[in-house]
């Protein structure tokens, strides 16, 4: 065992993910599996037929009270008064400054809320809400109290029907329900990272070892592949979904970074004035889909140029194992934004064409 595996947090699937022959790296302070096959399989795995997921490594936050509406209202950036019972909501967190604190979903439940925030910003998040607390509220961190697994790709309903009497047909993306699952009463969802079909579980102590065996024996005559997080990266990239501390942190804010549409300017959150100018005013940069042609590899921090100038850096970038080109994210300034505008991205000194063009890239996905 190495000092790293010592100080990192195992996730209560770490033995299944070695026992597969997964090569496990330290990401946000859990040891996780960066992938089993290679990237590409796992990824088209994904894309045309089914995969499973450990994202233990996410958090997770109660909210609940009398106050709790108005204080998720003043703290996140989406109108979490549309939320009907059992649904979920995509969102941020704003400075006043407009910058990002995280991206994240809320659920609404019955009893309460639930916020399910990024694994690198686990703590940040919390003390940001702490700070924020504003009459009869109650925040819990209950990060240490999930495990969550998530079955994506096309045929993710037909293994998820075969564990749950459910009525998946009738569940619609972005919703949550509680119903039993493998003999287990179960809080799972019908949402992703991947741009495919999907279901998230979310697991309490007792409830891994017996999911993850019925999920996997399941799973064997569907040809479920076990995912790594190289993998989830590729797929949220294609479908040009933010990962924060990438494309998204405290120095961009949800217009310039094309998150308008979960930005409610019709109510008061903190940031809301700022951003609204922005809207208004129209944000100086923008946030952008980029292809190359070859085989280049665009990675974070590649500077991209306009007219020998730097005009702007990469956020993320890949070969998309979907597409067979590279693809990236970067910000450019809002007159080399516009869908067709040409750029060129360096690397080690040689300069590559690039193309802004619609986003995602990928428009076969099979959520719902």
């Amino acid at each position: 065992m190495t000092v790293l595996e010592k100080q990192a947090v195992k996730t209560a699937f770490y033995d299944y993910h070695v026992e597969a022959g997964a090569r496990m790296v330290e990401f946000a302070g859990f040891m996780m599996p960066i992938q089993y096959q290679g990237i590409n399989a796992e990824h088209l795995a994904v894309r045309d037929n089914i995969g499973l997921f450990d994202l233990s490594h996410m958090g997770e936050f109660d909210v609940s009270g009398p106050d709790v509406r108005e204080f998720l209202q003043r703290t996140t950036t989406n109108n979490v008064a549309a939320l009907e019972t059992g649904q979920i909501q995509y969102s941020c967190m704003t400075r006043p400054d407009g910058g990002i604190v995280d991206d994240l979903l809320v659920y609404r439940l019955e009893d309460r809320y639930m916020l399910v925030v990024n694994a690198a910003n686990i703590d940040k998040d919390f003390a940001w809400l702490q700070s924020h607390l504003d009459g009869k509220v109650d925040l819990v961190n209950r990060s240490g109290d999930f495990s969550l697994l998530a079955i994506q790709g096309p045929n993710a309903q037909k293994l998820f029907s075969e564990l749950t009497d459910y009525d998946l047909e009738a569940m619609p993306y972005y919703t949550a329900a509680s119903a039993e699952v493998a003999g287990q009463q179960v809080l799972f969802s019908r949402t992703g990272y991947t741009g495919e079909d999907g279901f998230e579980l979310y697991l309490t102590s007792g409830q891994t070892d017996p999911l993850w065996r019925a999920v996997t024996i399941a799973g064997q005559k569907h040809d479920l592949k076990l995912i790594g997080l190289a993998a989830r990266d590729s797929l949220r990239l294609e479908m040009k979904m933010a990962l924060y501390g990438n494309d998204i942190d405290e120095t961009t804010n949800p217009i310039e970074a094309g998150l308008g549409w979960i930005v409610d300017l019709d109510k008061d959150f903190i940031g809301r004035d700022v951003l609204a100018r922005t809207k208004e005013e129209k944000p100086s940069r923008r946030l952008v889909c980029l292809e190359l042609s070859g085989r280049v590899i665009p990675r974070k921090g590649y500077d991209l140029i306009a007219d020998n100038q730097l005009v702007g850096k990469v956020t993320s970038g890949v070969f998309s194992p979907s597409l067979q080109k590279p693809i990236a994210l970067g910000y450019l300034p809002r007159r080399l934004a516009r869908i067709g505008s040409h750029v060129e991205l360096e690397i080690r000194g040689r300069r590559f064409p690039a193309r802004v063009v619609r986003p995602p890239f990928y428009k076969e996905g099979s959520h719902r």
